[in-house]
């Protein structure tokens, strides 16, 4: 069993026997049949994956970890807020016409705004502190922006990151750690993808940076699982488990803005059989 399979397992069983059910509710999604989609949740929950150890991929069932990435390149990489930069359809639902899910997530880390050293958009930033300020508190990036959020398709789930360093006795390069703030999570679609993803791009900057990846701290406001969810989530937690993948980098590249997808080495990735056909909640 992985480290990150025992952490979904005891969180999905907490959800479900302690949760609190909002059927009746006042809730926005809907499912495709126009019902509402009712969760049953658990406020303020807090998982850590050390990234020194391993890396934290479920075998419950597959993580698309390439294709995670995909995403979170096209996000802090890219800087993205048009689906025609995505190889997934993850985003379909919430795009326009032209593709553009409007002033959400990649659009807002491709600001640039003023900083004492000059202009830099929230990612340039991150990377410049952790090469030249690495022990100050003030490295995070924010995309929850209030000014333009009618003008996002989407509200921002994972909206801000905090990047802290530390150093570990006996080592000569310091460690790379970062807390990442979600407000809501639907836990069987997006748990394990969210946390993979920001687990590969914390890697990433540690190796452009010169660091080694230290701890990942998740925070989920409002960690909930759909109502037509949660007999899949019981089947699938019941599951056989296997040990976490083997996952690392190119060592070759330096310059966070040369890394692709080819650049994630995944191995020995064993796991159970995927699900398939999960309705999604709009």
């Amino acid at each position: 069993m992985s480290l990150a399979d025992d952490i979904f397992i005891k969180m999905c069983r907490d959800i479900i026997d302690n949760g609190y059910s909002t059927e009746g509710e006042k809730v926005r999604p809907k499912w495709e049949d126009g019902s509402f989609a009712y969760t049953i949740k658990q406020f303020g929950v807090v998982n850590r994956y050390d990234l020194s150890k391993e890396f934290p991929a479920i075998t419950l069932r597959k993580t698309a970890i390439k294709s995670a990435t995909d995403e979170i390149l096209w996000i802090w990489q890219k800087k993205s807020n048009n689906i025609q930069e995505l190889h997934s359809h993850i985003w379909d639902s919430w795009a326009d016409e032209n593709g553009s899910i409007g002033k959400a997530y990649g659009y807002q880390m491709g600001v640039k705004h003023q900083y004492k050293e000059g202009m830099m958009d929230q990612v340039d930033r991150v990377l410049f502190d952790l090469k030249n300020n690495p022990y100050s508190r003030r490295i995070m990036t924010n995309i929850y922006v209030h000014q333009d959020l009618h003008e996002m398709n989407l509200y921002p789930c994972a909206y801000s990151m905090t990047f802290n360093v530390t150093q570990k006795v006996g080592h000569d390069k310091l460690t790379l750690n970062a807390v990442l703030n979600q407000r809501s999570q639907d836990i069987l679609t997006a748990n394990n993808w969210n946390v993979c993803q920001y687990a590969v791009l914390l890697m990433m900057f540690a190796q452009v940076c010169d660091m080694e990846a230290g701890e990942l701290l998740h925070v989920i406001a409002d960690a909930h699982i759909y109502d037509r969810h949660i007999p899949i989530v019981k089947e699938l937690i019941t599951r056989e488990t296997y040990p976490a993948p083997k996952v690392s980098l190119n060592p070759e590249i330096k310059d966070f803005y040369e890394f692709t997808t080819n650049d994630v080495i995944v191995e020995d990735y064993v796991t159970g059989p995927q699900v398939t056909n999960i309705p999604v909640a709009v």
